[in-house]
């Protein structure tokens, strides 16, 4: 039998995609455990919702005066104390500095609430509304120094309805994004994905595009 592969979570508020990761290991679905939350806020909700499920969660000392190397050190401590693996960003609202990002190249995965190119940064719902777009989504990526501008790992994607507002995208997005995180984090954990000279590998073959999910 394959080893759990151990990964921890960071999370900054609620950690609904956390919640849908967690349980998915939990249920056989990720060949891997959760061996940490990590939070950079002490009131996240996220945080006690994990310990709800019996998993070990922390607070990163990230108060005033904290630069970013300073906060990458600090996880990477607490990272390597637990045998994390994988790294998975889950609604963790901080820049991550280059040198945390060097370190764990390949093994640090984000979602991020649009298409990818498309809407990079926040208020995507927003933006997508503004821009007329026709299609709206989520994609997972492997992190780079670039914000969301890493490897497009797998997409899930809908039609944007005459009706959407932000809050029923938001909404669309979330449904989805519990379902293609456990996905790519599974694949990861079976062996089949991977990161090679700057291009998401899936079975050993580079990804030109991401998988998509449709809805």
């Amino acid at each position: 039998m394959k080893r759990a592969l151990p990964f921890a979570v960071l999370i900054s508020g609620r950690g609904s995609n956390m919640l849908a990761l967690a349980r998915a290991a939990l249920e056989g679905r990720i060949a891997g455990r959760v061996v940490a939350v990590i939070s950079d806020l002490p009131t996240a909700i996220g945080l006690v919702e994990a310990r709800r499920l019996g998993l070990i969660a922390e607070v990163v000392d990230a108060g005033p005066g904290t630069d970013r190397p300073a906060l990458g050190q600090r996880l990477t401590e607490i990272l390597e104390r637990h045998g994390a693996e994988l790294v998975v960003l889950a609604g963790f609202m901080r820049i991550l500095d280059a040198g945390f990002v060097r370190c764990w190249q390949g093994r640090l995965l984000n979602i991020h609430p649009s298409l990818l190119p498309a809407h990079r940064g926040l208020h995507t719902h927003r933006r997508v509304l503004a821009a007329g777009d026709p299609q709206h989504g989520c994609t997972v990526h492997f992190v780079t120094e670039e914000l969301d501008a890493g490897p497009a790992i797998i997409q899930g994607r809908f039609a944007v309805g005459p009706g959407d507002t932000e809050e029923s995208l938001s909404a669309r997005v979330q449904q989805l994004e519990h379902i293609i995180y456990p996905r790519a984090v599974g694949w990861f954990a079976a062996g089949r994905l991977g990161c090679k000279d700057g291009a998401a590998m899936l079975d050993g073959r580079p990804l030109t595009t991401p998988v998509i999910e449709d809805a």
